[in-house]
C-alpha cells in the first residue's frame, strides 16, 4: 500500500488507519498533503491536474489538508484534532476518491463543474462521499467527526448549518448501518 500513497510522516498513522478501510484504494495513486488554507473546507480530494489525460486505471489523487481551519472565532490545528474525528475526515475524502476513479474523463470534468456551480450537486457528491465511508465500515469515525462539529460550543451555528445541509445527519448514517447489516445477513 505504501508505494501508491504518498503520507506526510506525521499523519502517517493515522491515515494508514482510514486506508485500511478502503482495499480497492491500495494501488491508487493519492498523494496527502499540507496546505495552508483551503476555501471553505479542512479537506479536499480531487484528481490530479495530468490525470485528465490518464486512462481511469493510471489516475492519480490528491487529498489537500489545510494546516489550521477557523470555525467561528475559534482556530483549529489540523493535526491537534482527536484521533478518530481525523480518521473521520479522511475516511469521507476516500470516499469521494471511491465516487471518482469509476469516472470516465468527461464525467469527472462534468462532476466538478456541477460541484462549483451547483450547490444541490454539492449535497449529492458530500452525501455520496459519507456513504462510501460508511459501507466501507467507518461509521463509528464519521460519527466522532459529526459529533466533533455538531457538538462543540466552539463551532458557530452557521458552520453547523451548513453541515447539516450537506453531509449525512447521524440518524441518516444510521439508517445506512441498518441497511448495510440487514444486506449482509440476506
Amino acid at each position: 500500500m505504501e508505494r501508491n500513497h504518498e503520507i506526510p510522516n506525521n499523519i502517517k498513522e493515522k491515515v494508514t488507519h482510514a486506508l485500511a478501510y478502503y482495499p480497492q484504494l491500495k494501488n491508487i495513486k493519492i498523494a496527502f498533503k499540507f496546505k495552508k488554507h483551503i476555501k471553505k473546507s479542512t479537506m479536499q480530494a480531487r484528481p490530479t491536474f495530468d490525470s485528465f489525460f490518464r486512462s481511469k486505471k493510471e489516475r492519480k489523487f490528491l487529498i489537500l489538508i489545510s494546516e489550521r481551519f477557523k470555525i467561528a472565532d475559534k482556530e483549529f490545528s489540523t493535526i491537534d484534532i482527536p484521533e478518530e474525528v481525523f480518521i473521520g475526515w479522511i475516511g469521507h475524502e476516500l470516499g469521494h476518491i471511491m465516487d471518482y476513479q469509476d469516472r470516465n474523463k468527461m464525467n469527472l470534468i462534468w462532476f466538478g463543474l456541477k460541484y462549483l456551480f451547483s450547490d444541490n450537486h454539492i449535497v449529492a457528491a458530500e452525501r455520496a462521499a459519507d456513504t462510501f465511508a460508511v459501507n466501507q465500515n467507518m461509521e463509528k469515525y464519521i460519527l466522532k467527526t459529526k459529533d466533533f462539529i455538531l457538538n462543540n460550543s466552539d463551532i458557530s451555528e452557521t458552520y453547523k448549518k451548513r453541515i447539516k445541509r450537506y453531509y449525512l445527519s447521524p440518524e441518516e448514517i444510521m439508517v445506512l448501518i441498518k441497511e448495510r447489516d440487514t444486506n449482509l445477513t440476506l
